[in-house]
């Protein structure tokens, strides 16, 4: 159905999008209602099709999904609050919603052609594009005295928000763009995806194809928005995932392919920074030092981890309620753990880091998968090999980075790192229809 198809594209667009909601019964995105709506279509789809068979990826991830429910819902016994059954309830009900499209996302991509997956590639990209280009329209409009939010986002959710102001220099106000999400750090992250992922699939493009210039702009767009966060963890990732594509692009990564869209794009930032040259000494300065406050807040939440697992080894003190845990602590209230890692074995204990870390390996293995595939594509020479295998590493490096970026932030609870993990899982199942059945 075009339905389905439509809310399905809908979806991977705005998951990045997390300002576009609205309090009803709690926080409901427009990603929840475009999730919930595409699950609703693809149930009815399958039901007319009388076709309920699930790939065995699909299958695979709805067994790790009800591991996952299983752990979580033993840890719920250790919760003694009415706030932490809240906090729980919340929590468990986004995560279903994860779940469900990963597992129907899948399947909904393995019927479908290449064509499609590639499409749903773009879709995704332009999101997070239209999402940086908010941020630097933001970024201008806060540098001329206004918020960009109360004219656009405030008329249609009702809520209230603006960019991230990190100080001041001298009487003048420090911005980091946060765009369509919660914080400059979560745009920074989320901005790892398409740079590492499409950064092979441009180098490897011929000199001729029509997308080339097109993915050079982009990329470099995208990089200069990654600068404009002041990313931490985002710069963290970013070189992580460069590490994992020097492995098979070691040269290509110094070629002029690469060289002259990045010059361009650190001249633009160069000419910027040269302008104002004090300023920006002073906050880069900032950031790189690393004893700040909000450096020792990042540090410091992994102090909770002996303390909480000492009491709570095996299921931790119940998912989704480290700021409950955090607030009988400090008495700081809604500050969440700032690492996944921290909240993995905090909420879920030793348990539900366990099965993360098996699930994780499944991810791995499925992109070592991909790129077999690519290289027996390669011998048979078919010319999908040339999109595959630098597809493969391109979402190695961008899981590789989201990964080391999430030491110090918490993103990949959102919806954009379930759709990074069904492109992930999709990829092999997709272009197996090339070659030998991948098992």
């Amino acid at each position: 159905m075009r339905i389905t198809r439509y809310l399905f594209l809908a979806t991977v667009f705005c998951v990045t999008f997390e300002k576009v909601h609205w309090n009803i019964a709690g926080t409901v995105s427009l990603a929840d209602i475009l999730a919930v709506g595409f699950l609703a279509a693809w149930t009815v789809e399958r039901f007319g099709a009388h076709d309920w068979r699930l790939p065995p990826t699909s299958a695979i991830v709805a067994c790790f999904g009800l591991a996952f429910l299983l752990s979580y819902l033993i840890g719920y016994y250790s919760i003694d609050t009415a706030d932490a059954s809240g906090q729980f309830g919340k929590g468990m009900l986004k995560w279903a919603i994860h779940i469900l499209f990963l597992v129907a996302g899948i399947a909904y991509l393995s019927r479908r052609s290449e064509r499609f997956y590639w499409q749903t590639i773009g879709t995704f990209t332009a999101g997070i594009a239209v999402n940086a280009v908010y941020g630097v329209l933001q970024l201008v409009a806060a540098q001329g005295g206004r918020n960009l939010d109360n004219a656009v986002l405030s008329p249609l959710t009702g809520g209230a928000s603006s960019i991230n102001i990190y100080g001041a220099v001298e009487g003048q106000s420090v911005y980091r763009p946060n765009a369509l999400t919660a914080d400059p750090n979560h745009l920074g992250i989320m901005i790892l995806v398409p740079l590492l992922t499409l950064l092979p699939v441009y180098l490897r493009l011929p000199k001729a194809h029509r997308l080339r210039r097109q993915l050079a702009v982009v990329l470099g767009f995208l990089l200069i928005v990654e600068l404009a966060t002041l990313s931490r963890s985002g710069l963290l990732g970013l070189g992580c995932g460069l590490l994992v594509l020097a492995i098979p692009y070691r040269r290509r990564l110094l070629s002029r392919d690469l060289l002259v869209p990045l010059g361009a794009s650190l001249a633009l930032v160069g000419i910027v920074i040269l302008s104002r040259l004090h300023f920006f000494e002073t906050v880069i300065r900032s950031r790189v030092t690393g004893k700040d406050s909000s450096a020792s807040v990042h540090f410091g939440v992994y102090d909770f981890i002996p303390n909480v697992l000492s009491a709570h080894p095996l299921f931790g003190l119940g998912f989704n309620n480290f700021s409950v845990y955090y607030e009988l602590v400090t008495g700081k209230s809604n500050w969440g753990p700032h690492s996944f890692y921290v909240a993995l074995l905090v909420e879920t204990g030793l348990v539900g880091a366990a099965v993360f870390i098996v699930f994780l390996w499944y991810l791995f293995q499925r992109l070592d998968a991909a790129r077999a595939l690519g290289r027996s594509l390669a011998v048979a020479h078919d010319p999908a090999a040339s999109r595959l295998r630098p597809l493969a590493w391109g979402l190695t490096a961008a899981l590789v980075g989201t990964l080391a970026a999430n030491f110090f932030y918490l993103t990949m609870t959102f919806y954009y790192f379930y759709v990074l993990a069904a492109l992930v899982l999709a990829a092999p199942v997709v272009f197996a229809r090339r070659g030998p059945a991948v098992p």
